[in-house]
């Protein structure tokens, strides 16, 4: 029997075409894999909700939504640098049911264009989760990083995460990334990033981006830094994870790199999936579940 993967995802109603064409991807290119979706949000309509699970469903797998009340986070900053979305990527452990003992955690703005597993199933050892960082051809961001941070590690990229919720659930707590907000907003560059490194980076076991989170700006880094061995050919069978960090984003009017059209061919493959599959009944699926069902 195939073990199920469950795959996390935070996001509000904007990022979900995005999240459709990833999951179509991930879909693809996994098909003797069982997934299991999580979706917390705040505020996403049913019928969005419902409209995107008749979209897995399709593709064989569950969708789990998870509405997280908003009232439980108010004493927390948010704003246009910190979204309620960045508390629950953070806060997944504390917010998923028990009965999840790991996760993996994807963006939106992914294409998964090989087999998971093997990330699936990396030994975290004592480790918390595992996580890429995109270091550079000298890794002098990682250095500036460390000096703006104060650490001493990688700078590890937020995008995905593969999780021991258990571990999680007794290292990071709300108390200190509130804490940290407050004392040293003017230092968080990319919030919940920047929070991810500073507070647990000496939990985070470092993963090869090449193959689990390959920034799709940076083809020309990837090549030289190999010495020519990471060209088109070797990226398209040995990366799982192509992250379109950064703007424009590939669904987004001026995106134009060697993955530009590998993007667009699985969006319209999305729109084609979203046409012809037959509606069916998904309420199972999308009935909402909440943080104290946990």
């Amino acid at each position: 029997m195939v073990q199920r993967i469950e795959i996390l995802v935070t996001l509000n109603e904007t990022y979900l075409p995005p999240l459709q064409v990833m999951l179509v991807s991930l879909f693809e290119n996994n098909p003797h894999q069982s997934f299991r979706i999580w979706l917390i949000h705040r505020q996403i309509p049913d019928e969005k909700l419902t409209a995107l699970a008749q979209l897995v469903n399709s593709l064989g797998g569950q969708l789990k939504p998870i509405k997280v009340d908003g009232q439980h986070w108010t004493s927390a900053p948010t704003e246009a640098r910190y979204p309620m979305e960045m508390y629950f990527r953070l806060l997944c452990a504390n917010i998923l049911p028990k009965s999840v003992k790991r996760v993996l955690y994807l963006d939106p703005d992914i294409l998964v264009i090989n087999s998971v597993q093997a990330l699936w199933q990396v030994d975290l050892g004592d480790k918390m989760l595992a996580a890429a960082t995109h270091s550079g051809m000298t890794h002098l961001v990682t250095g500036i990083n460390n000096i703006r941070l104060g650490t001493d590690h990688g700078y590890y990229n937020s995008g995905v995460m593969l999780i021991d919720l258990a571990q999680a659930r007794q290292i990071i707590k709300f108390a200190d990334i509130e804490r940290i907000i407050d004392e040293h907003s003017d230092l968080l560059l990319l919030p919940d990033q920047d929070i991810l490194n500073f507070l647990y980076g000496e939990y985070i076991k470092e993963i090869p981006e090449e193959n689990w989170n390959y920034d799709a700006r940076k083809y020309p880094l990837y090549f030289t830094r190999s010495l020519g061995k990471h060209d088109l050919q070797w990226t398209l069978v040995n990366t799982a994870v192509l992250h379109f960090c950064g703007h424009p984003k590939p669904w987004e009017a001026h995106h134009d790199n060697r993955f530009t059209a590998l993007y667009l061919n699985y969006q319209q493959l999305t729109q084609r999936r979203l046409q012809v599959f037959a509606p069916i009944d998904v309420a199972s699926s999308v009935k909402p579940t909440t943080a104290s069902d946990s």
